[in-house]
């Protein structure tokens, strides 16, 4: 059925069903042209970066899709309705017909993201490992980069890990992997880890100094530990004062919340708490206003996932929310 043909209300009401139709990232129309964008939402189904047993992530933008109809429509707090704000349409995903070669599909990504970047759209991506966001931040920040105007961008990075293990050359084998991207976009000068924040950070530690290599690239670590000490309000006045004016993008590893929340990720952390949904939503609200060029989550795993989605359906929250700080941001623009 064509919702052409029927009513308004009732093409409401059936665009609400996720088991109804062809789905999209949030129901939004497949444009791959981002000059017909302001934000543009793409999948990125990568996992060779992990280097491990749990390749499954390639299957998150699908997930994704797949309960994203549910998802919220409007956004109480900053009192908008994003899909009116702006432009937003589901780009589709990248394409890896060497799938199995993780730098060749690093620089793939890339070659896509400059595109976005070159028309001055914002994306807004569902990995697929964490590795993604090194080759999305190659395109989007930086020297030649446009949505940063040249500049180095600031992340605020949510993760159980650093993902900024430089003193281990390769991950089984993958260089630009899960596990370095956070260094090697600093090493780039993509990336100004002085005006970055890493938070959530709790992992199973293997050495004593595990966070060393973040803290001596610049990095602001905040533990969950650090978290907990420190309480919001003070978090929230050392996110802002470290990112200052600094374009920033966001990047999301779903491991950073407690495995009751997300349970279907790829490494799962149960030794400490992780953080609550309520949580996540008041610390990103935080940098509302902030020039946000970008965002993605990443490392969901389906087949991990519990049996009503709801990995999925959080990843589908957090990603409501990037998109929502961004219209929010260029709806006064």
């Amino acid at each position: 059925m064509d919702t052409k043909e029927i009513s308004k209300e009732d093409a409401k009401m059936l665009e609400s069903l996720y088991w109804w139709d062809i789905p999209t990232l949030f129901r939004c129309p497949i444009e791959r042209d981002p000059e017909k964008s302001d934000i543009a939402l793409v999948g990125v189904p990568h996992s060779t970066g992990n280097g491990t047993t749990e390749r499954d992530q390639h299957l998150g933008p699908r997930a994704l899709r797949n309960v994203s109809a549910m998802a919220r429509r409007v956004h109480m707090d900053f009192q908008i309705d994003p899909w009116e704000t702006c432009r937003i349409n589901d780009m589709g995903d990248v394409p890896f017909p060497e799938a199995n070669d993780n730098e060749r599909c690093i620089e793939r990504i890339t070659d896509f993201y400059r595109t976005i970047d070159q028309s001055l759209t914002r994306p807004v991506s569902v990995g697929g490992d964490h590795s993604v966001t090194g080759g999305i931040i190659q395109a989007i920040a930086g020297e030649h980069a446009l949505l940063t105007g040249g500049r180095k961008a600031a992340f605020l990075h949510f993760d159980a890990h650093t993902d900024a293990y430089e003193k281990v050359p390769h991950f089984l084998g993958a260089i630009k992997s899960a596990a370095h991207w956070a260094s090697f976009l600093v090493r780039q000068e993509q990336i100004d880890a002085n005006s970055s924040v890493q938070i959530g950070i709790r992992g199973n530690p293997r050495t004593l100094d595990w966070l060393a290599p973040s803290t001596e690239l610049g990095y602001e670590v905040i533990t969950m530990e650090r978290y907990r000490s420190l309480g919001v309000s003070e978090t929230i006045k050392i996110i802002l004062d470290r990112i200052g004016d600094a374009p920033l993008y966001i990047t999301f590893d779903l491991d950073c919340m407690d495995p009751a929340v997300a349970p279907g990720v790829a490494n799962i952390e149960a030794g400490v708490q992780g953080f609550q949904i309520d949580e996540v939503m008041e610390l990103l609200r935080c940098v509302r206003g902030r020039n946000i060029i970008g965002g993605d989550v990443v490392c969901m795993m389906p087949t991990k996932d519990a049996p009503n989605q709801i990995t999925a359906h959080t990843a589908a929250a957090v990603m409501f929310e990037i998109i929502s700080l961004i219209a929010d941001y260029l709806k006064d623009k």
